[in-house]
């Protein structure tokens, strides 16, 4: 998995891909255009949020006007699809979101685009875990008690999810699994709608997001148990990693990445590169993200093909006996 980045970076370095000379007047773009950067979903969640935290940053650095551009359905795939059509020509650009582009091939039936073929990877951005809560009044403390819990009573913990297929309802199926339990998968329409069944006690737990789990956890209405991710959060610091809390072989990280269409020049592949880099270098965003539950994810295009590749191949071994409707 993407081990989060901790290090300042040093615009010099980085603005040697090209120069910063070139990344100014490089002739990429036809008559100076605006970028579309493109969410594939709807405008105020996370990944919406995110991206529009970004393009203020990142049309700076590029030298462009960045406008985000929602276009949400099947899972995020709808604005993945519309970029893969474009033109490869740098005026059309996704923010990818992990689920949707190394989930979703597994779980709907006509992916509308190849999530390897039909896109080029650009430049990683960020990466972020999930956080495995409980409804407070359960007499469970740990994640060890959880899974004697469960053992002790099959079927009856519940969790929720955004859907079936979302990242949150594979997580349950990867943590069932691995500790050997039976948990009862409950879909809803989003995950505020789940963690309010979490709170109320209609369902015993669920993974969410860190940066939306967070909130809760702070005023005391569900019980953290652990993040999924290697690492502690730093804005979860005293929540223990699901590897320190007794399963030493989870973890799950998402993230969000920046692609382009395929057969896109290798002079575009740097420029918008090094421009991704240099945002994630901007000390304001790096402060907004680490409040919010973010790591900065930096590297090369390589670096987010294969941790695309990885990620794509896990998901198939937890997908693969699950039936989606």
């Amino acid at each position: 998995m993407p081990q989060p980045f901790h290090r300042p970076v040093r615009r010099g370095l980085l603005a040697g891909l090209l120069g910063a000379a070139a990344l100014a007047t490089a002739p990429v773009w036809a008559q100076q255009q605006p970028v579309r950067l493109v969410v594939g979903y709807a405008a105020g969640g996370p990944v919406d949020t995110a991206a529009r935290q970004f393009a203020q940053v990142f049309g700076r650095e590029l030298g462009r006007t960045v406008i985000v551009e929602n276009r949400p359905g099947v899972a995020g795939a709808l604005g993945g699809e519309a970029v893969a059509r474009a033109a490869p020509d740098g005026s059309m650009l996704y923010f990818g979101a992990s689920p949707t582009l190394t989930i979703t091939p597994h779980v709907i039936k006509s992916m509308p685009f190849d999530t390897v073929k039909d896109l080029t990877p650009l430049s990683p951005v960020l990466t972020y875990a999930n956080a495995l809560v409980i409804n407070k009044d359960l007499p469970i403390q740990n994640l060890k008690e959880l899974i004697a819990y469960a053992k002790a009573n099959p079927g009856k913990v519940s969790y929720g999810s955004a859907g079936m297929g979302a990242s949150n309802h594979l997580s349950g199926e990867l943590f069932a699994k691995q500790s050997g339990i039976t948990l009862t998968h409950v879909p809803y329409k989003g995950n505020a709608p789940a963690m309010t069944d979490v709170i109320g006690g209609q369902l015993s737990m669920m993974f969410d997001i860190v940066s939306t789990a967070r909130n809760y956890i702070q005023t005391n209405r569900v019980r953290p148990l652990a993040v999924t991710s290697r690492e502690r959060n730093a804005s979860l610091p005293e929540v223990p990693t699901m590897r320190e809390a007794g399963l030493p072989g989870y973890e799950v990280i998402g993230w969000y990445g920046v692609y382009g269409p395929a057969h896109m020049k290798t002079e575009q592949v740097a420029l918008v590169n090094t421009a991704v880099n240099r945002t994630l270098a901007d000390e304001g965003l790096r402060k907004l993200w680490a409040e919010q539950g973010y790591d900065m994810w930096t590297g090369a295009p390589a670096v987010l093909a294969e941790q695309q590749r990885k990620d794509l191949e896990m998901w198939r071994g937890v997908t693969k006996d699950i039936k989606f409707e």
